[in-house]
């Protein structure tokens, strides 16, 4: 046994194990996914030289999910709505292997103490705030919408 049998499965052999499952259940949709997710790490892994972490893969993940987001919306403004149906499915598939996202009320909650602990009063002390904050909801809520929460709090 190597050191590495001997933990806890990291994040990538447990997407790796998945897209097996998948493929053994015959999910075309679900082994597609996991695959491209697969891909897009393993590109990050050689762009640095070394192996990732679970945190790394978990950025890989959230850029995934932001991607299919992204594309949800346009999908739905051209009226192609089946496409977008796709899109929530691999978005869903990617999102089992993020960790629980934070609530509306556990955002707002974070950024009121970060405003508290960087004494921010105004709109301009916002990259201070996200400063604070980022490292807290990384990977655990979209950074728009913990953006639009600073935002809307040092407004007033």
């Amino acid at each position: 046994m190597t050191p590495e049998t001997d933990l806890a499965p990291t994040l990538s052999t447990r997407i790796e194990s998945a897209m097996r499952d998948a493929m053994r259940a015959r999910d075309g949709l679900r082994t597609q996914t996991l695959r491209m997710a697969m891909a897009a790490a393993h590109n990050v892994r050689i762009a640095r030289g070394g192996q990732l972490t679970d945190s790394d893969v978990i950025d890989v993940l959230t850029r995934q999910v932001k991607q299919r987001r992204e594309s949800i919306a346009m999908y739905r403004d051209a009226g192609h709505e089946d496409r977008a149906a796709v899109e929530e499915a691999e978005a869903a598939i990617l999102a089992e292997f993020l960790p629980q996202q934070l609530t509306d009320d556990e955002v707002t909650s974070l950024v009121r103490s970060a405003i508290a602990e960087t004494g921010a009063s105004s709109p301009s002390d916002l990259g201070r705030v996200m400063g604070r904050v980022s490292p807290q909801t990384k990977g655990r809520a979209d950074g728009r919408v913990v953006s639009e929460v600073v935002r809307r709090l040092l407004a007033g």
